[in-house]
């Protein structure tokens, strides 16, 4: 299968082509070749479009996006922010099942919380929360990394995800 002129040929509309394109990751259909290809390729649009699959896949099924690990990480690197941040979303969602694997993409959502976009730094704190929440062996660094980011957050929005973070960590223990 090739995921990229899957996208570019289809006539569907953005949701309907979302759905459709997870129904290719859910059947394992989409190779981790192909989704690299598709990502390294791609247009903006294009490559948001698979990434927001993948994301919305893996709010049910995490362990799916397991092959897509390194690919998803990459993409946090993206230039486009819609990119940026469906990736810190499949982050976010896949942390408590893959909590060694996410841990790799530390430094580049790190990297995010100084993007300009608000909605690439918003999905940058629900990764790192959910990163701190999951792995034990990464809270306490980066628990002291969101109270200093809490500080320098302009967003109270952004806080508040980092906040809810904690509160959940502080629960925990």
């Amino acid at each position: 299968m090739n995921l990229l002129i899957e996208i570019q040929q289809s006539k569907l509309k953005p949701k309907e082509l979302n759905k459709y394109i997870s129904q290719f990751f859910l059947a394992n259909k989409i190779s981790v070749d192909d989704l690299a290809n598709a990502i390294h390729l791609g247009k903006d649009a294009e490559r948001g479009t698979c990434i927001e699959a993948l994301e919305y896949v893996t709010q049910t099924n995490p362990q799916i996006a397991k092959p897509y690990v390194k690919t998803v990480i990459d993409c946090l690197q993206d230039q486009a922010p819609r990119v940026k941040w469906e990736a810190a979303r499949v982050i976010a969602n896949i942390a408590k099942e893959l909590p060694k694997e996410v841990e790799k993409a530390i430094p580049n959502l790190l990297q995010n919380t100084k993007d300009k976009g608000t909605v690439v730094r918003w999905s940058t704190a629900l990764a790192l929360g959910e990163i701190a929440k999951s792995n034990k062996s990464k809270q306490k660094k980066l628990i002291e990394k969101i109270e200093n980011l809490i500080k320098t957050e302009p967003n109270s929005g952004v806080k508040n995800v980092y906040l809810k973070a904690l509160q959940m960590i502080n629960k925990q223990a």
